[in-house]
This record gives structure tokens, C-alpha cells and sequence, in this order.
């Protein structure tokens, strides 16, 4: 595993404290910093993400950073 590289990725790219960087799990890691999508393929388009939202609804707004 590429530490240098990775630790440049979270803290000079995506600017994570060590705190942030570390307690990060390996795939979310990779979803932030853009390396998940070789893997995983596109992009879900807008009909993929409405019926995600239609399915997974908002809990009144509880979960968002306002």
C-alpha cells in the first residue's frame, strides 16, 4: 500500500486533518477521493438516484447539515 500517495490524497487533496484521514474506513476512503469509481463503474444517473430517494426518503430533515 502507497501510504505517501494515499496520505497526499487525504490531506493535500480532499485537505482532511489526521484525525479525518484516520478514522476514515478504506472504502470511504476511496469513494471521497474519486479511486472507487475505476471499480465500481458510472455514475448512477437521475432516475437511478429519484427512485433511491423515493425508496430511502428523508427522515423530516434530521439527517442534514443545516
Amino acid at each position: 500500500m502507497d501510504w505517501s500517495r494515499l496520505m497526499a490524497i487525504g490531506f493535500g487533496v480532499l485537505r482532511l486533518s489526521p484525525a479525518q484521514f484516520w478514522a476514515m474506513t478504506p472504502k470511504e476512503f476511496a469513494c471521497a477521493s474519486g479511486l472507487a469509481r475505476h471499480r465500481h463503474g458510472a455514475v448512477p444517473d437521475r432516475a437511478v438516484l429519484e427512485a433511491l430517494m423515493a425508496r430511502f426518503p428523508d427522515q423530516g430533515g434530521k439527517d442534514r447539515d443545516e
